[in-house]
């Protein structure tokens, strides 16, 4: 994340667009970023569009249900928790403008990218001179669309990735190597 973000720094990236929703991309120090899923650290209203840190409406909830502080499990990568206990008496937190339903402002599986978030990082790769993607199979349509517009566009697109990608028939360029290791390297040659 540090040496992507050194890209970014050495003006060789004008945005990075992830489909990651933890936020550590910023963490290292890239600034022009899009989260093309969302953010696991936010809660969105599903009717009004209230949006909030999702560890307020964790405080929330454990206020509401007291009872419940005594559990403890370990995060998952998507920031959920597998517990073996009877929910059935869980009160959730609601939106406090609306009364509406919270959830993580996430794309979840089944969800849309929103149009806006899409038609941003199209405008940025239609303007820039190449799409460097790493780290990514592009199994999912979500990231794997950037390629094709790419190749539409003529522009020039490398991967860099272990193993295959969905893109290898596109991309000039296919390093099937360590990202760290080869972004090192790069970075040096720069």
């Amino acid at each position: 994340h540090q040496l992507v973000a050194e890209l970014e720094t050495r003006n060789h990236s004008r945005l990075l667009v992830t489909q990651n929703v933890d936020r550590l991309h910023q963490q290292a120090g890239s600034r022009s970023v899009t989260d093309l899923h969302g953010r696991a650290d936010e809660v969105v209203c599903m009717s009004c569009g209230y949006r909030c840190k999702r560890d307020e409406v964790h405080e929330r909830c454990a206020d509401m249900n007291p009872e419940f502080r005594q559990y403890t499990a370990g995060a998952a990568p998507d920031g959920d928790a597998d517990l073996e206990v009877d929910f059935s008496g869980f009160h959730i937190a609601d939106c406090p403008c609306c009364d509406g339903i919270l959830k993580p402002d996430v794309v979840f599986f089944g969800d849309y990218v929103p149009k806006e978030r899409v038609h941003s990082a199209l405008a940025t790769l239609k303007a820039s001179d190449a799409l460097l993607v790493i780290g990514s199979s592009l199994m999912v349509y979500s990231g794997f669309r950037f390629c094709r517009y790419a190749k539409e566009w003529g522009k020039p697109m490398a991967t860099l990735n272990i193993g295959r990608t969905r893109a290898d028939s596109l991309v000039d360029l296919k390093l099937n190597a360590g990202i760290s290791e080869t972004l090192a390297v790069s970075l040096n040659q720069l």
